[in-house]
């Protein structure tokens, strides 16, 4: 009938005459058509060229809820619709097809229809600016994607120095004479944020406190922060937040292919570093990249005239080759490479030397001596050591591969295997305090993925081994013990078309030192409109606490070490798992003002500590404690963020943190130490024609509390709270580029802390180093001045 309708439309086209004959005879031939199209069922068969049928395929009527999926025969069966006359066939990795029914009536129990493969179809290259941080429309979990522009923004030589720009994530310095940077999220150490390297552990254990330096800022390609809990797929400790970073890889894509990077830097403290990133695609199934970094300090500095160093004298050669396989004719895919880093500091009074008389001097067992007679064995030994230092000598060795498997007639079904090795070894000692750390760890995590009916209800199970062998020795201690975790997960995700999807999550354990533990997790998002997203996150969390490792800034005091447990021996130094449950929502709304695009985002976390390992240094000025968790602990975090394109290459990104962040202290319940419950971030990017760019930010710090030390002597007291304070930091960068040999070249200038300001007496009793008050780990600021820096880059394409 709709054929008979076509050919008399066309007809009348010709002849007036038919035209009349037309509207008379229209509704007896239409009519009947409806009333059979309205109690029609369709039939047909999805394929996939050559002819190859397609399981699981969406079948659906275009502007409706009515649809159904394709069967193991790549058939479906589906009523007619009274609202929609088009029919939409999609499926992952393949280009929607749309059927028109009314033209094609005649075959409504026969339908076949074939769906090209995306990878067929013509390459369109979609020319546009990203920007330079930004958060993805559709993924569930609020992430924030640091590009590699965004890390160009600042000196960024190594992870801790990568967020600087990056409201989100606070960086410190730990101490006052190893010149370590620690991170903090939602008000919470580092440590309680999970750190992946491509989505594989990376900075964990006994590398906690030094790991985020041994990844050089030049070797990132992009950084991905989320915060609250993350997927079960990737382990059970998160609970702060995730940072995973995705080194630069081989490129099987000529026009992302980068051949050679080279960047060279130097900065008024006296660091220099040199880093070399070499590519190499053999053919379509094999690629190389070799990625190296070396950097030193060897020139002393004392800016305060405290008679420290303020930063150690430092060597460090760190490398990684990588390799990558693919096969699109069997959609195998694998990555696999080495990685070593060695790392030498020297620290401590200007004038120490290395191999100083501290490593040749009995050493004091903390642990075992009250205060008084610590006190005593340091002045027996004063004459011998008349200068304190400080060496700190790591290496640290890796190895790791990942192979998956893409199903090319199934896309939407995969599995992946994770394998990865890691030694690390540390040599150190502050003072009469001596302390060496071994670790071995073993990872392996296999992942299946598939779909439940339609692409629509995604899964993904699988299961997990983590070994980790601790040795450590602290003065006279020894503390030794295995870790053994056996974990299987699985995870689903809904998809109900673009406004909304959720991701449930459950993961079951076995520690073979703490028993099994179950860890929940769930992740929502709501998109009423195209430019407003809500997302919900809770889930649970779970980790053990290396006590030494990661408080080795208490190193560089005369505090004596006390874990207060009924047996040091068992457990982890006699100490109970850390758990916590986070729960968060965020808002994002994009808009345009004044013909300019930008955005507003708005969250609220909330961490509540089931249990926690205490770092107590308010019971006692000349102690550290260590125990369980006995009362409340918490964190409230919230923090809203502006981003605007004020002009053309010219954006603003505005910000405001604020943190409640509670725990309780030997029966009281407390403001967490050096923690500034407000912050104030702004940060401006101009970009001229001539390739000039131009990146400034200011940061207001709000006061933190400080530890109490009301029992020093009057002196070597501090105040309860630290002041307010801005931080000021500028960069200059010009681009030179030549598109006909597709070379790029960057000089980059810069200088940090702007204004100058300097913590007063960052290192209590300075002059005084052995006695029972020295403490250089009580840190609010920062204690170098106004530093200059510059640099260059160099790449080829």
């Amino acid at each position: 009938m709709v054929f008979i309708y076509e050919f008399c439309k066309k007809k009348s086209m010709e002849n007036n005459r038919l035209k009349i004959l037309l509207s008379f005879f229209l509704p007896l031939l239409v009519l009947p058509s409806v009333k059979i199209f309205a109690q029609s069922t369709i039939k047909g068969t999805v394929y996939e060229a050559p002819k190859t049928p397609l399981v699981g395929a969406n079948v659906y009527w275009l502007g409706t809820q009515q649809g159904t999926v394709t069967n193991q025969e790549g058939k479906f069966e589906i009523k007619t619709s009274k609202e929609s006359k088009k029919l939409v066939v999609s499926f992952v990795g393949f280009k929607n097809d749309t059927i028109d029914i009314a033209t094609n009536f005649t075959n409504l129990h026969e339908l076949e229809i074939v769906l090209q493969s995306n990878t067929e179809l013509e390459a369109v290259e979609v020319v546009g600016e990203r920007k330079a941080s930004y958060t993805d429309y559709i993924e569930t979990k609020a992430v924030k994607v640091m590009t590699e522009k965004e890390l160009f923004k600042a000196a960024c030589c190594n992870l801790s120095e990568s967020f600087e720009t990056n409201p989100s994530v606070d960086v410190n310095f730990a101490d006052a004479v190893s010149g370590t940077k620690q991170i903090e999220m939602l008000g919470l150490a580092g440590t309680y944020t999970q750190i992946t390297t491509e989505v594989m552990p990376s900075v964990r254990g006994l590398g906690a406190y030094f790991g985020l330096s041994y990844i050089p800022g030049t070797w990132i390609h992009s950084i991905q922060v989320a915060k609250g809990v993350g997927s079960v797929v990737n382990g059970y400790e998160s609970i702060a937040g995730q940072i995973n970073v995705e080194l630069k890889k081989p490129e099987f894509d000529e026009k992302q292919q980068e051949r050679m990077f080279f960047n060279a830097y130097i900065d008024g403290g006296g660091r220099m570093e040199a880093n070399l990133n070499l590519s190499k695609t053999f053919n379509r199934r094999w690629g190389t990249a070799l990625l190296l970094h070396g950097s030193t300090r060897p020139f002393r500095s004392d800016m305060n005239m405290d008679h420290f160093l303020d930063f150690p004298l430092t060597n460090q050669i760190n490398f990684i080759n990588r390799w990558a396989y693919r096969n699109a004719n069997t959609g195998i895919e694998a990555q696999f490479g080495i990685k070593y880093v060695k790392d030498s500091k020297l620290g401590g009074e200007f004038d120490y030397k290395q191999n100083g008389q501290t490593s040749r001097i009995e050493p004091i067992d903390h642990s075992l001596h009250t205060p008084e007679e610590h006190a005593e064995r340091i002045n027996e030994n004063f004459q011998k050591i008349p200068i304190w230092g400080l060496e700190i000598n790591t290496q640290r060795s890796e190895g790791w591969g990942k192979i998956g498997w893409v199903n090319k007639k199934k896309p939407y079904q995969s599995v992946g295997l994770q394998l990865s090795m890691t030694d690390y070894r540390q040599d150190a000692y502050f003072g009469f305090t001596t302390y060496k750390g071994n670790q071995q760890t073993g990872y392996a995590n296999l992942i299946y993925q598939s779909i439940i009916g339609n692409t629509n209800h995604l899964v993904k199970m699988g299961t997990s081994l983590l070994y980790d062998n601790y040795d450590e020795r602290f003065n006279a201690l020894q503390f030794a013990r295995k870790e053994v975790v056996a974990g299987t997960f699985f995870e689903y995700t809904y998809t109900h078309s673009e406004k909304f999807n959720m991701v449930a999550g459950l993961r079951a354990d076995y520690h073979n030192l703490f028993g099994i533990f179950v860890t929940p997790r769930f992740h929502a998002r709501y998109a009423p409109t195209e430019t407003t997203v809500f997302r919900f996150a809770a889930g649970r969390g779970q980790r053990t606490a290396n006590i030494f490792a990661e408080n080795m800034s208490i190193f560089a005091s005369s505090r004596v070490m006390r874990i207060q447990t009924d047996n040091i021996n068992s457990k982890a130094y006699g100490l109970n798992p850390e758990v916590a449950w986070n729960f968060g929502i965020n808002l994002h709304q994009d808009f345009i003002l004044a013909s300019k695009e930008g955005s507003i985002s708005i969250d609220f976390y909330r961490t509540n500590f089931e249990n926690q390992v205490v770092v107590d240094l308010d019971k006692s000025a000349r102690e550290i404690n260590f125990y369980n968790l006995d009362g409340k602990s918490y964190s409230n975090s919230f923090q809203t963020e502006i981003n605007y394109e004020l002009a053309k290459h010219f954006d603003i990104r505005l910000a405001y943190r604020w943190y409640d962040v509670k725990t309780t202290y030997h029966g009281e319940l407390l403001q967490r130490p050096l923690v500034a419950q407000h912050r104030a971030f702004v940060n401006l990017a101009y970009m001229t024609r001539s390739k000039w760019t131009f990146d400034y930010t200011l940061q207001w710090w709000g006061r933190k509390r400080l530890p109490n030390t009301s029992m020093n002597p009057e002196k070597y007291r501090l105040a309860d709270y630290s002041p307010t304070f801005f931080l000021m930091n500028a960069q200059i960068t010009k681009s030179f580029a030549w598109s006909a040999n597709q070379k790029k070249f960057d000089v980059y200038v810069g200088l940090e802390n702007i204004l100058n300001f300097r913590q007063e007496m960052p290192i209590i009793a300075h002059e005084a180093p052995f006695s029972r008050y020295f403490d250089s780990a009580i840190v609010w600021g920062p204690i170098f001045g106004r530093m200059v820096y510059a640099g260059l880059r160099w790449r080829i394409k």
